[in-house]
């Protein structure tokens, strides 16, 4: 027979071990515009910047797809524009970081995984909206497209051809 009191010991530290652990995760927070907008006026770094304009950017193509649901296809179009916006600005903010993507890709490795997400998403609000709505989603995603392939030719550039050539001619 186990004595009560080190039953009782037992599952205190058993509930103290579950209290730390749930304080020591992350919970995941919901984003607000006016909050992110703040921390990127703050933020001088270009990478953070660049991450903070995803999240805005994710938070304008959520509300455009609720405007699409509700059926407010102009106030859709003018999110889709800020969308846009936030996205082109998250780009631009990579660029003129400096980095090498290849080496240090955070935040270009963010936004590579955003655009992808994001693509889908259009692609979902583009079989919700008529024949004659859907041009301007198609415009965008066409658009995201070619930033997304910009973002991966900075990750992954070509191989210098030469290169590889003189690792051949090695003994």
């Amino acid at each position: 027979m186990v004595p009560l009191g080190r039953v009782l010991f037992t599952g205190a530290c058993l509930i103290a071990s579950v209290a730390l652990l749930g304080a020591a995760s992350p919970v995941p927070r919901r984003d607000n515009e006016q909050h992110l907008l703040n921390r990127l006026q703050q933020e001088t770094r270009p990478v953070k910047k660049a991450k903070y304009e995803i999240r805005l950017a994710r938070l304008k193509l959520l509300a455009t797809a609720h405007a699409v649901d509700q059926g407010e296809t102009e106030k859709a179009r003018e999110l889709l524009d800020a969308y846009l916006t936030h996205v082109r600005a998250s780009w631009q903010w990579l660029q003129s970081s400096g980095r090498n993507a290849v080496r240090h890709s955070e935040g270009f490795r963010e936004l590579d995984i955003a655009l992808r997400q994001d693509s889908r998403t259009l692609a979902d609000l583009g079989q919700r909206l008529s024949y004659y709505e859907r041009g301007h989603v198609e415009k965008a995603a066409k658009e995201i497209e070619q930033i997304r392939a910009a973002v991966i030719k900075e990750l992954f550039p070509p191989e210098r051809s030469h290169g590889k050539a003189e690792r051949d001619a090695l003994p």
